[in-house]
């Protein structure tokens, strides 16, 4: 992974405007988000529900940003390829669901995305490193997932550490994100352990000028990841 690696930012719509969908997206896009970042919700493997693949249908013609569709649910498999003939461009899905996860990745990448997996902040890191070279993209959650709007996990911070660790070691080289309590002070926390892609829902959204927001989050996370990789 090179130093300078521009850091990827996802603004989340689960922290968006629902009456506003459309408007929001093309602010976010306007504003210069890389990806936008859809968080599905089946209310069992999470207790909510949110978006399905109708709203990807939707969105897709109103953007040109990859959809980063982030499925944190317990049938996924049922899901995926709706999913995919929506319109999302990265699938990903969440380590926890054990036996299956296998199976699960090989099917996103059948379906011509790009694959990620995830893994919630209780769980042991060392869960996901059977499919490091399996996956695009490495989603650690810095929150128990479910609900916008809280606190970073402090915790989580010596699992980014690990997973670039061995992203550095294997030569590998799929995005690792993270997502949830990123704001301002903590971008920096995680892009300096190596987080390069980061979703963020209110931070971003809520502040009156989306396009300083990510330009902002950008400069801290590159910078800080920058420090990162010469410390």
């Amino acid at each position: 992974m090179d130093k300078a690696k521009p850091i990827i930012i996802a603004p989340s719509l689960l922290a968006a405007d629902y009456g506003r969908f459309a408007a929001d997206l093309r602010r976010a896009d306007r504003a210069g988000a890389d990806w936008i970042h859809v968080d599905v919700m089946d209310g069992h493997f999470v207790p909510n529900l949110s978006f399905g693949p109708a709203l990807v249908e939707a969105l897709r013609p109103r953007t040109r940003q990859p959809l980063d569709v982030h499925l944190m649910c317990t049938q996924p498999e049922i899901l995926l390829e709706a999913f995919a003939r929506a319109g999302a461009d990265l699938l990903t899905i969440h380590v926890e669901l054990g036996d299956r996860v296998h199976s699960l990745l090989w099917k996103i990448r059948a379906l011509g995305k790009r694959v990620g997996l995830a893994i919630n902040p209780p769980t042991a890191i060392r869960m996901v490193e059977p499919y490091l070279d399996k996956v695009d993209l490495l989603l650690v959650m810095t929150v128990n997932p479910g609900y916008g709007g809280q606190s970073l996990i402090e915790e989580t911070i010596p699992k980014i550490q690990w997973a670039d660790t061995q992203r550095l070691k294997r030569k590998l080289n799929y995005h690792l994100q993270v997502d949830g309590g990123i704001n301002y002070k903590t971008v920096v926390d995680c892009a300096r352990a190596g987080a390069d892609t980061i979703v963020s829902g209110t931070t971003l959204f809520k502040h009156y000028n989306l396009k300083i927001a990510i330009q902002r989050m950008r400069r801290l996370a590159q910078k800080a990841f920058r420090q990162g990789r010469e410390g």
